[in-house]
């Protein structure tokens, strides 16, 4: 695979500090692609979980829509994510307008091994979903009623979002951003 900087006025050097440093280089807006291989858009992202039902549940009562679920195993399932005897169960789930889904994935073979479910926001890794929602006053409790923990507080971010942080289940955190105005 060969990388085409189309629009670059080439790599340059950070001199500053009395080392040097090869930055990425000066581009316009959305003209980095690899050659002949451009995205069309983002399918899903997957996150692996221990309680499926708890997790689609969750989601499902976020107000994300279940558009399918099932089980999966077989060498060719094996051969794309690297392990033996994989078999496992998985829901899809996707927002309402139909552009955000998310696969909620249990591993039941192998088995898994455990993370820090309590991870702070800053840590390595994928660290949060986002969504936009109607009333995050309404969400947030009822999201509270059935367990969910803000991670931090509902903020109001200048004249455009309140926002905040929560801990669902198996530890993953959702922001909730509700739009002003």
């Amino acid at each position: 695979m060969q990388l085409g900087w189309t629009g670059a006025t080439g790599p340059h050097l950070d001199t500053t500090g009395g080392s040097f440093r090869r930055l990425a280089p000066r581009l316009e807006p959305g003209l980095l692609t690899i050659e002949h291989m451009a995205i069309q858009r983002m399918h899903h992202v997957g996150i692996v979980v221990d309680d499926l039902a708890a997790a689609m549940e969750f989601f499902v009562e976020l107000g994300l829509e279940l558009q399918g679920d099932g089980t999966v195993e077989g060498r060719w399932v094996d051969r794309i994510v690297g392990l033996d005897g994989v078999r496992v169960e998985f829901a899809m789930v996707q927002t309402p307008d139909g552009h955000g889904r998310l696969e909620l994935v249990k591993f039941h073979e192998p088995s898994t091994q455990s993370g820090n479910r309590d991870a702070p926001a800053n840590t390595p890794g994928i660290r949060h979903v986002a969504f936009v929602v109607e009333d995050i006053d309404a969400v947030v409790a009822g999201l509270r009623a059935r367990g969910a923990e803000l991670v931090g507080e509902l903020v109001r971010y200048e004249d455009s979002y309140r926002i905040c942080y929560v801990r669902g289940p198996e530890g993953i955190i959702v922001e909730l951003a509700e739009q002003l105005g």
